[in-house]
């Protein structure tokens, strides 16, 4: 039976991890646990330079050099240690992804659109994880100079398993894990493994039958079914639509969180169940759960958050929602999503505030 082809992102990744991706996944998990089991002091370095030739391997070396001609504008940029040019850095850097003229120099690059699509995710997520290093870098005691070095920007923009397309995974986080030296126990990690991609195999046959049976996608792209569709089987279609959405990324980012296990790192957590969410927080909070923690230390935390004014808790949800639209393309409809997530995230943490009133507690 054909499967539903209108789902560019799960039909992408999964051609890419059949050609190349999986195999260069291997080849990490390979280079980590003989390094691990060899020599550990040096395993940051071991898997930075195996990141940087999977990067010249799959995105050749314009490619590469664009990536590392970002990292290298961030490090300089942040020398200054002001987070409102770190921040201008970042955003101009991810601008230029949406100058026509810079996209089509690009595109003659590769021979093919996916190929050069590939490139364009890549260097989406490595701004996340060149602005997350510089902001850490502006922060960072005198003390911590070693730690905040440009091998280690290095070695966490070049770290494989998150490589192309996430999970995010904040620089303080991963240095102190990475630095981390634990015993190492081939019996234990092979057990991680085995169950680990039992788990994985369970979820990309499921979201395999889910595309190849229901055509979600399929039905949302014409306007014929959806105009003769009862509210009820709307409903139905938009859960299916989640549901696959949530099937999918458990593939998407359970395979890195596996690798990362094995590195010795710990994953953020995997999404939760939609069918679980009862709230947009909830949704934000567990969804992705990497996202999350770069939206609420470098966006939310610093504009004020939850601890300033009224105004200010506004002003800081909002910044935090425009920055996600606008690093996921900046299209206008990406613009209404954000504002309507804002909208009740903030209908929802007012009402709270409402009910946890003592005369309103009283009354209900």
């Amino acid at each position: 039976m054909p499967q539903d082809p209108m789902d560019f992102e799960w039909s992408y990744w999964i051609e890419w991890g059949r050609e190349r991706i999986l195999w260069l996944l291997a080849g990490h998990l390979l280079v980590s646990q003989m390094s691990r089991l060899l020599v550990e002091k040096y395993k940051p370095w071991c898997l930075m330079v195996y990141g940087m030739a999977a990067c010249w391997l799959l995105l050749g070396i314009k490619g590469f050099a664009v990536i590392l001609l970002h990292a290298a504008i961030s490090f300089a940029v942040a020398q200054f240690q002001l987070s409102l040019l770190t921040w201008l850095c970042s955003l101009i850097l991810l601008s230029t992804l949406r100058i026509p003229a810079v996209e089509e120099t690009k595109r003659k690059w590769y021979d093919t659109e996916n190929e050069y699509y590939l490139l364009l995710f890549t260097v989406s997520v490595r701004c996340l994880f060149c602005t997350s290093f510089s902001l850490e870098y502006c922060w960072h005691a005198p003390a911590q100079k070693s730690s905040h070095s440009f091998p280690w920007m290095l070695a966490y923009v070049f770290y494989y398993p998150t490589f192309h397309n996430g999970p995010l995974v904040n620089f303080d986080e991963f240095s102190k894990q990475m630095r981390r030296q634990e015993a190492f126990s081939v019996k234990t990690n092979l057990s991680i493994l085995i169950v680990g991609i039992i788990r994985i195999f369970f979820w990309w046959c499921l979201a395999e039958l889910m595309i190849h049976l229901m055509y979600i996608h399929a039905l949302y792209s014409s306007a014929l079914p959806l105009e003769s569709a009862s509210y009820w089987a709307l409903g139905g279609l938009a859960l299916a639509q989640v549901l696959f959405f949530y099937v999918k990324y458990l593939v998407l980012y359970g395979v890195p969180g596996l690798l990362l296990q094995m590195d010795g790192l710990k994953p953020p957590a995997l999404p939760c169940c939609v069918s679980l969410m009862h709230s947009f927080t909830k949704m934000w909070r567990s969804f992705d759960v990497g996202l999350h923690r770069f939206l609420v230390r470098y966006i939310y935390v610093p504009m004020g958050g939850s601890q300033s004014s009224l105004l200010g808790t506004l002003l800081s949800t909002a910044l935090t929602f425009a920055f996600v639209s606008y690093w996921h393309g900046g299209q206008s409809y990406l613009w209404y999503w954000g504002a309507l997530n804002w909208l009740g995230v903030i209908v929802e943490n007012g009402t709270k505030r409402i009910l946890s009133i003592s005369l309103i507690q009283d009354l209900i």
